[in-house]
């Protein structure tokens, strides 16, 4: 029972992510074809239309650009906390055993690639990219491992999904600690507040979306104001959301069998609609789904789609559209420091951290995984993409040439590490 809560989930979240991984992959070919089109202009007019709500005594607007990094992508990091709550409670990472090989892999993967390129990088322009080959996408990485089919076991997907959660946790805390600037902490603090209310309520096991909604909002407006990037009330709000469910399966069962006794057979039972009586019992019955569903796994559930199939693409097809051609100007040293910290960064960072955890025998080889497809998932770990374009953005804001340099940079790291992962995995598995 307890494997078909963790193993199924993780099958669902893999396709989810592996098709993801292609709609992000169609979105990054399509904003670098548009932004080096004759229709370039409409690309970056569309991303710069302002937005929002504008009066005589009020004014709240930002560009299209802001909307989806600061707004939308909130969406994103909201699943994430999601997500790294499951896992530290129930997951792959709810127990020192089964969590020490991704945690040493996950502090590899943000450490040597960190160090790699401060050893690097020599100008104080572009120093405070450091955090950019850190990240691990998720999406892409998994894509990738689908794409293998029978040739990768089960287990090595669940290890490389663990570690990357692990990964964007550490992502989350550089965002929060070091790519916020100007904090005020009046607001922060109304916001903790609100925060520290709804944290009281999942305490008690009480929990309404409607009142998430609306605190949540109001949140992220003190976060926005604040100084703290406003992605990060994403991940606190999501740590709120009650993981109990309202009530037990023996509840769950007693109350299904007295709702069951409303559907007796009767004549009317042929016709192709439903009395008053069973209407009842269909909400009693919708009602109790409701209750016996987990908040945090329903609220997984029904986002997860969206942001998959929508919000992520949306942020490819904003963020990716470098504009190409023999007159750009492209500081090519952070570039290749970028792509060098993300491909040979992770593949010594989670190697060799693997290898120092299962050596000290604090951390275990998974069944059915070999050290050569711990290298292979290590390399793997150097598409970056999603956070690492976004952690650019923060990193230069005031500086559009070393954004795009640094989103080449990603693009060309991400890319080797995608082809060499996957051709390293295909020629040390076999089919299964």
């Amino acid at each position: 029972m307890i494997k078909r809560r963790i193993l199924i989930p993780l099958l669902n979240f893999s396709k989810i992510e592996s098709f993801s991984g292609i709609l992000l992959f169609t979105a990054t070919i399509i904003a670098m074809i548009w932004a080096n089109s004759s229709y370039a202009e409409s690309y970056q007019a569309l991303w710069h239309y302002h937005l929002g709500i504008s009066s005589e005594t009020f004014e709240f607007t930002l560009p299209l650009h802001y909307w989806v990094n600061d707004a939308l992508m909130v969406f994103f990091f909201f699943l994430i906390g999601l997500e790294i709550k499951r896992e530290l409670l129930i997951g792959e990472l709810n127990s020192l055993r089964k969590a020490a090989l991704p945690m040493f892999a996950a502090v590899g993967g943000m450490l040597i690639p960190m160090s790699l390129f401060l050893l690097l990088n020599d100008s104080p322009e572009t120093h405070a990219g450091w955090g950019i080959p850190m990240a691990t996408d998720i999406a892409f990485s998994l894509a990738i491992l689908q794409v293998l089919g029978n040739r990768v076991p089960l287990s090595l997907k669940i290890f490389l999904t663990a570690f990357a959660i692990v990964d964007d946790l550490g992502a989350v805390i550089v965002i929060a600690l070091f790519y916020s600037t100007g904090i005020d902490w009046m607001l922060l603090f109304y916001a903790f507040a609100l925060l520290g209310l709804l944290f009281f309520l999942s305490y008690r096991n009480l929990y309404s979306k409607y009142l998430m909604i609306i605190l949540g909002i109001v949140i992220w407006v003190l976060f926005f104001k604040s100084g703290i990037h406003p992605t990060i009330a994403g991940v606190l709000l999501a740590f709120t959301v009650p993981l109990r469910q309202t009530i037990d399966m023996d509840s769950f069962m007693t109350r299904l069998s007295e709702i069951s006794e409303g559907f007796a057979k009767t004549e009317r039972d042929y016709l192709p609609v439903l009395s008053s009586e069973q209407i009842v019992k269909m909400d009693e019955l919708e009602a109790l789904g409701n209750k016996f569903k987990s908040p945090l796994q329903r609220s997984e559930h029904k986002l997860h789609g969206w942001v998959a199939y929508f919000i992520m693409p949306v942020f490819a097809l904003a963020n990716a559209g470098v504009a190409v051609g023999t007159d750009m100007k492209m500081d090519t040293a952070l570039l290749f420091h970028i792509a060098i910290a993300l491909f040979i960064g992770k593949l010594v960072g989670v190697t060799l951290f693997s290898w120092i955890g299962i050596k000290l025998k604090l951390a275990i080889l998974p069944d059915n995984i070999s050290f050569k497809r711990i290298m292979g998932v290590a390399i793997l770990a150097g598409v970056g993409f999603t956070m690492s374009i976004f952690i650019a953005n923060l990193a230069f804001a005031d500086n559009q040439l070393i954004i795009d340099s640094a989103k080449v940079g990603i693009m060309v790291g991400s890319g080797v590490s995608g082809i060499v992962g996957y051709l390293v995995l295909r020629f040390t598995g076999s089919k299964r």
